[in-house]
């Protein structure tokens, strides 16, 4: 069976990912520093996959099996400065 996101979601700190399979997950903003920068209309302007979540001005992708494994950003490029 393939886990897909069916939302997202932000608050202050956290990024809510509810997925297909009826659980939802939170996890740390700061795993993501370009999510963590960015503002919430750019947080918005999400588009959804079977993978996982994408957000073009903002070159960030994270895939479901990322999220579910624990794992941020990987690239080395989230961390750098705006």
């Amino acid at each position: 069976m393939s886990i897909s996101p069916e939302a997202v979601r932000f608050d202050e700190d956290v990024m809510w990912v509810e997925l297909s399979d009826g659980r939802t997950i939170g996890v740390p903003l700061a795993w993501f520093p370009r999510l963590l920068r960015a503002t919430p209309a750019e947080r918005e302007a999400c588009t959804l996959s079977r993978r996982g979540l994408h957000w073009e001005a903002l070159d960030e992708d994270v895939s479901v099996a990322g999220l579910l494994a624990g794992q941020g950003d990987r690239t080395g490029q989230g961390a750098q400065a705006a």
